[in-house]
């Protein structure tokens, strides 16, 4: 089982989430060789566009490769890079264009296998929960999606105290974890624990979780 790490979202040129990719690094198997999974994009962009970046922000943090499975990849050459990773790291973008590329390609059941550390950042930390709530930018209308279930709970991403009533509203019916960009949740063999300031919503109302 693999320890999981929940982000609720960063922006990659700022590093504004970086305490938190810094602690999940120090906690991960030596030497640390990253496996990017950028599927999260509504087109099929082989260039991944952040790519670069995102490879100079993890070689900061003491990585000795950055690595990315292409779109192109036989489950057999992805089996393969994942066994020589220690960190699998899912990007952001839209949820259930992730979830549907994983189940797809066979790789939520490689994940589930896996036994070092996943990083999963925005709709990548939507897709390892076994239900996830996203709101649409133009009406705000709610909507839910059933993850690849690597985590027993809901989660929402990109909190804002905005959000507040609506979340109250959803948690009437089922609990539901609330994740701040820059704050996250760490799952690992059915701990939980919290970097900064995470929020739950149960039975109508808020309770703030303490971090670690």
């Amino acid at each position: 089982m693999p320890k999981l790490y929940l982000l609720g979202g960063e922006n990659v040129f700022r590093r504004s989430a970086r305490d938190v990719n810094q602690i999940a690094f120090q906690n991960a198997k030596h030497p640390l060789n990253v496996l990017v999974i950028p599927w999260a994009r509504a087109s099929f962009d082989r260039r991944y566009r952040k790519r670069k970046r995102l490879s100079d922000y993890f070689i900061s943090l003491g990585a000795c490769t950055v690595n990315f499975i292409e779109y192109l990849d036989s489950a057999e050459t992805v089996a393969q890079k994942m066994t020589h990773s220690s960190i699998v790291y899912l990007t952001g973008g839209i949820p259930s264009v992730l979830i549907e590329r994983l189940r797809y390609a066979g790789i939520d059941c490689l994940l589930k296998n896996y036994e070092g550390t996943i990083i999963g950042r925005s709709a990548g930390a939507l897709a390892l929960c076994k239900k996830c709530l996203t709101t649409c930018r133009s009406n705000s209308k709610v909507r839910t999606v059933n993850g690849i279930g690597l985590v027993d709970i809901a989660l929402k991403a990109h909190y804002k105290p905005q959000q507040n009533k609506m979340l109250e509203e959803y948690s009437l019916q089922e609990a539901i974890y609330a994740v701040p960009e820059g704050s996250a949740i760490v799952y690992d063999h059915d701990n939980i624990s919290f970097i900064n300031n995470v929020y739950f919503f149960c039975k109508g109302k808020r309770q703030i979780l303490k971090s670690i």
